[in-house]
């Protein structure tokens, strides 16, 4: 059944006469007659009630007269609503990011593209990164921002993009022994208590491997899934933590110090992935080009 016939039928239906609709779809009145045939002939049904002088719609004829303009109406708005995605004026992100990453990033993130984009919603789904790592891959987020590299052996089914490469700092208390050191050796704290995220964390598990690199295995005093958490502990003198550089913008307890660490210097990186096998919209693709084409620096200013 071709569009534009039901085209025709809706005019014949509101004017009630083929002479009128014919003029209005500049069409010959037989060439119309014809078209609206054809429509009653492909659906099994007369549409028409002819044996008036004013045209009438049988029950099934408006059935589909509501239906066909409906279906009409939605093919017009169509190329409209399409513009609107294709432009950024409407559409929806769901994200999923660790905690720390979410902290440290998301609000500048949301805000900077909400300017852009003020009709893009970013819905934030918190979780560690291996968690991260399992909802892009199922499918339940559009994207996630994990810590690089993947740990969940599947890179295979992602497209990753990075985008933040800083430092890890010893965070520590003002009062410990390597407080007024300029750099610290990794090697140094063999002997030392670590706090650290807990293992659903990628962190965890990166600053074990750096540790048996090292040649010890570090000792743990708490594990938490909250950094303001570790912050605290370690304020409390209760062990150290190593860290984002960035994070120590976020602290406020003054008895707590920050110590680059010279060997080996650890990176903390941070990437999006998306699904391969998974079709990516037109906001999802801006939001990638907004954090990756451009430094972070340039993009959100100081974290």
């Amino acid at each position: 059944m071709e569009i534009r016939d039901l085209e025709y039928f809706i005019e014949v239906a509101n004017h009630k006469n083929f002479t009128k609709a014919a003029l209005q779809v500049h069409l010959s009145q037989t060439a119309l007659s014809k078209a609206v045939k054809k429509v009653e002939n492909e659906l099994g049904f007369e549409l028409l009630d002819r044996s008036t002088r004013e045209l009438k719609l049988t029950d099934a004829g408006e059935v589909v007269y509501h239906q066909a303009a409906k279906a009409l109406s939605v093919l017009k708005d169509m190329p409209h609503l399409l513009g609107d995605l294709m432009n950024l004026q409407t559409g929806q992100i769901k994200m999923g990011v660790p905690p720390l990453i979410g902290t440290l990033f998301f609000p500048k993130i949301a805000k900077a593209f909400n300017n852009q984009y003020p009709k893009v919603s970013l819905e934030l789904i918190e979780f560690g990164a291996k968690k991260i790592e399992a909802l892009v891959e199922e499918a339940v987020v559009d994207m996630g921002i994990v810590m690089l590299p993947l740990t969940s052996g599947h890179d295979e089914h992602f497209h990753v993009y990075p985008f933040v490469k800083e430092r890890f700092l010893l965070y520590a208390h003002k009062n410990h022994p390597l407080a007024k050191r300029a750099s610290v050796w990794m090697k140094e704290l063999e002997h030392e208590k670590f706090i650290m995220f807990s293992e659903e964390f990628t962190l965890h598990d990166r600053l074990i491997q750096d540790a048996l690199k090292s040649g010890f295995v570090p000792s743990i005093a708490y594990k938490s899934s909250q950094w303001d958490l570790i912050i605290e502990l370690t304020a409390a003198e209760l062990g150290i933590a190593i860290l984002p550089e960035s994070l120590y913008a976020k602290v406020k307890d003054p008895n707590i110090i920050t110590i680059p660490i010279a060997d080996p210097e650890m990176m903390w990186e941070l990437g999006i992935i998306l699904l391969k096998e998974r079709y990516s919209s037109f906001a999802v693709r801006e939001l990638i080009n907004f954090l990756t084409e451009k430094q972070m620096t340039d993009k959100l200013g100081p974290i």
